[in-house]
Order: structure tokens, then C-alpha cells, then sequence
């Protein structure tokens, strides 16, 4: 038996392959089918199952392509209400691959309709268990996200308690040596806690999980819902892109507008600036976000940009379009982009720059607007008069910043506050926007 990881960093995604006597199951795969392909070549197998732990949230899956091209059979749980060819696959249910069998058990927690798969070996063991975003290396699936979205709903504290049940009669009773195989790790917003670990084992959870110690029902469900990571714009939208199966990848970021003279950008529409930060602040469209192609373009894309708007795309060349593109079709956006173009005459506009010497002088003359996640703000401020509004939140809530004075935008790094910059300028003229970017460790 074979068992892969492929592991997507910007989206701190894992999924899987599982191998035995030239068969193949895809788990929880990402949106670009390819390596799942390549995988199945290099070992002379066919891809014969493709199973979805439940429908995701923060990235699109390739299921039903996989299942267009190969004849596979999609797995799910009833629950999913999935909307695409496909078999159910529930507590009691089990997938044979030869000699090893896949058991289904349900586990709701994250979404009502969570499965985990475990992994009976050729010896009749139970060695492995492919457990989504139910458990992580340290921590568990957060239970917000399914409140509105999804063939069945419900509130955070009902899922909470849920996860409770599905920890402890499920997953913690299972043998301390079964290998932990998760659909996400550190950096993921599916959780608030993970190590940096990309996989584990029941008996390391159960020494080290904060969520699988000892406690009551309550006080896990108060240490669940407390303090989890924000939710981007896009979350619901790709629950049900994947309840009812995304189009094929190619041809989709195929049909994407790529002109090659200028257009006329249609107002009101998000013009999204790619570009390195310094390329843009020498000169841009107004009213475009510098959003930089880095590690979490696609997450920071999709909580900036609604899943309901059109957007155009700006990068310095084929190539790097070509990369924002695919990173925007992962979260199932390559179907809003209006056009995606090379720097064009329009980027005149140059940004202001900040006298950090004034600014050190006199920080009180200045509006200070902090963009870092609530997270970061409660755990302190750094400029106490500050102005809190985190990124995904700014574009609804530029108009509460006072335009009596210059602008100042800060996050931790310098990232997000690139972007916001343009948010801000965008809509207020009458005052100097300025980005205080990498300078902020100036104040850590």
C-alpha cells in the first residue's frame, strides 16, 4: 500500500493518494487535477474512487473532473446533499481496494456532514485514518462555517458539541499508533491552533491536542468557538461550488478575457494589482489594490473580492498572469475575472510616501489605521489611538476613517497593508494615504 500527501502551501491544503495492486483512490484533491495523474502514471495505476471528506470551504475540489475523465467513483456522505454523480459513503460503509479496506465513519464537528476514512491493512489492522478537517495536528476543525451555507445548516455551538461527540466516541478510542493524515495544516483557516506537523498519530493528539483533553462537554465548546480566525469572503461560495461540482480547470481559466491592447476598466469594478509593491507605487491604475502575488494571494483575493463581483487582474507578464490566474481559479474565482491584462498606460498614479521621520516625530498627526486580523489587535495594539479595521473588513468600513488628517495603514509585515493602501485611496482624495509597510517592525 501506498499512501501520498500532495500539500499545497498557499492554501495549506493536504490531500492524498492511496495505492494498492494498481488501483488507485484520490482524497480530498485540489482543483487542478494534473498531479493526481502524473501520481497515477508513475505507478502504472487507475484512478477508480475519489472521496470528499465534506464540501470545502476554502479551496475548489477536482472531484467531478477526476470522475469525467477517469470514470471514477465519487464517494460522500448522504448528508452532503452533493448534487454530482456519486455514491454514499457513511458510518457502516466500506471501499475495497484489493486486500486493504477504506471504512467511513461520520464525524460532524466542522460541517454536519464530516467524514473521516480509516484504513484497514492487508492484515485486518487499523493503521491510518484520512481525517479532513475533523482533526488536526493539534487542534480540530472550527465549527462557524457552516451557518448559512450548505445542504443542512447549523449554529457554531451545535457543531461544537458535535465535534465533542465525534472526538472522543470516535477518533480517541481508536488505536495510539494509527496515523493521522489531515486535510490541512498550519496556516489554514479551517482551524486556529495546528502544529506544524503534516501528519501525526492518535497517541500524539491525545498527549498534545488542546481540543482533546480532558473536559466537559461545555467547557469545550466555550475553548471551541473562542478566537477563531476570520472567515473570508469566499467561504460559502466554494461550500457550494463543491456541493455541486466545479467545471473542468483548463477549460475554464481558458475562457478567461486576456486582451492584448488596453482597455477601458469598467467603473466600480476591483481592478487588482499583482505587481511587486515598488512597480506599483511608481505608478498604477487609480483605484487598484496592490495585491502582491505571494504565499496567500488566493485567501487575501478572496477576502477582499466578493464571490458575487467581477474583477480585473493586472500582472507585469504572461507568465505572471498565468500564475494569479491559476492561484484564483484554486478558490474558484477564475470565473469572476473580467479580464486579465499587462501593465497598462492607465498605471500613471504614483503613491504617496510617508517622512518617516515626521511620522516618528509626530504619530499623533496622523490617522493610524491598523488592518491586522482581530486576532492580532486583541492581543495589543501597536499605536494606541489606532484605528481598527481589519482587510477583509475595509472595504465595507472606509468611510469611518477621519479624513482631518494623513493616513497612516499598518499591518504586521507590510503585506496587507499594500493592499489596503489602494482600498483607502481609492475612495478618500483629499488627504495623503500612506503605507507604512515593512517599517513597522520599527514599532515591535
Amino acid at each position: 500500500m501506498i499512501i501520498h500527501q500532495f500539500y499545497d502551501k498557499g492554501l495549506a491544503h493536504a490531500s492524498y493518494a492511496i495505492v494498492r495492486s494498481g488501483k488507485m483512490i484520490v482524497i480530498d484533491p485540489a482543483r487542478n487535477p494534473q498531479p493526481y495523474y502524473d501520481f497515477a502514471t508513475l505507478h502504472e495505476a487507475n484512478i477508480v474512487g475519489v472521496i470528499e471528506t465534506h464540501p470545502h470551504a476554502d479551496f475548489v475540489s477536482a472531484h467531478l473532473e477526476l470522475h469525467q475523465t477517469t470514470g471514477a467513483t465519487i464517494y460522500v456522505s448522504k448528508l452532503a446533499g452533493a448534487a454530482y454523480p456519486h455514491e454514499t459513503f457513511d458510518e457502516g460503509d466500506e471501499i475495497k481496494l484489493e486486500d486493504i479496506k477504506l471504512k467511513a465513519l461520520n464525524t460532524p464537528g466542522h460541517s454536519p456532514d464530516s467524514i473521516c476514512i480509516l484504513v484497514e491493512d492487508e492484515s485486518g489492522k487499523d493503521c491510518a485514518i484520512f481525517t479532513g478537517d475533523t482533526l488536526f495536528a493539534g487542534d480540530v476543525g472550527r465549527p462557524d462555517l457552516r451557518e448559512n451555507v450548505g445542504n443542512i445548516t447549523a449554529k457554531k455551538e451545535e457543531l461544537a458539541r458535535a465535534m465533542y461527540h465525534s472526538t472522543r466516541e470516535k477518533l480517541m478510542t481508536l488505536p495510539a499508533d494509527v496515523t493521522v493524515y489531515p486535510a490541512h495544516g498550519p496556516g489554514s483557516l479551517c482551524g486556529k491552533s495546528m502544529s506544524p506537523d503534516l501528519q501525526t498519530t492518535i497517541g500524539k493528539e491525545l498527549r498534545e491536542n488542546y481540543a482533546l483533553q480532558l473536559m466537559d462537554e461545555l467547557a469545550f465548546v466555550k475553548t471551541l468557538t473562542a478566537d477563531q480566525p476570520f472567515m473570508p469572503k469566499y467561504f460559502g461560495y466554494d461550500v457550494e461550488l463543491n456541493k455541486n461540482g466545479a467545471p473542468a480547470l483548463a477549460e475554464s481559466i481558458a475562457a478567461v478575457e486576456r486582451p492584448a491592447a488596453d482597455i477601458t476598466f469598467e467603473k466600480g469594478l476591483p481592478i487588482i494589482d499583482t505587481r511587486k509593491r515598488e512597480d506599483y507605487r511608481n505608478g498604477h491604475v487609480p483605484g487598484s489594490y496592490n495585491l502582491q502575488d505571494g504565499e496567500k494571494f488566493e485567501t487575501w483575493l478572496g477576502s477582499i473580492v466578493g464571490p458575487d463581483e467581477q474583477f480585473y487582474l493586472i500582472g507585469t507578464d504572461e507568465d505572471a498572469l498565468d500564475t494569479v490566474i491559476a492561484k484564483a481559479a484554486k478558490i474558484g474565482y477564475e470565473r469572476h475575472i473580467k479580464a486579465a491584462v499587462l501593465t497598462p498606460a492607465a498605471a500613471t498614479e504614483q503613491s504617496d510616501l510617508i517622512d518617516f521621520e515626521d511620522f516618528k516625530a509626530d504619530s499623533h498627526g496622523y490617522t493610524i489605521v491598523d488592518v491586522r486580523n482581530w486576532a492580532e489587535i486583541n492581543s495589543g495594539k501597536l499605536f494606541t489611538d489606532a484605528l481598527t479595521i481589519p482587510l477583509p473588513e475595509l472595504r465595507e468600513r472606509v468611510s469611518e476613517i477621519p479624513t482631518d488628517k494623513p493616513i497612516v495603514v499598518h499591518c504586521a509585515a507590510g503585506y496587507r497593508s499594500a493592499a489596503a493602501v489602494g482600498i483607502v485611496n481609492a475612495v478618500i482624495k483629499n488627504v495623503p494615504v500612506y503605507d507604512l509597510g515593512e517599517a513597522i517592525n520599527d514599532w515591535k
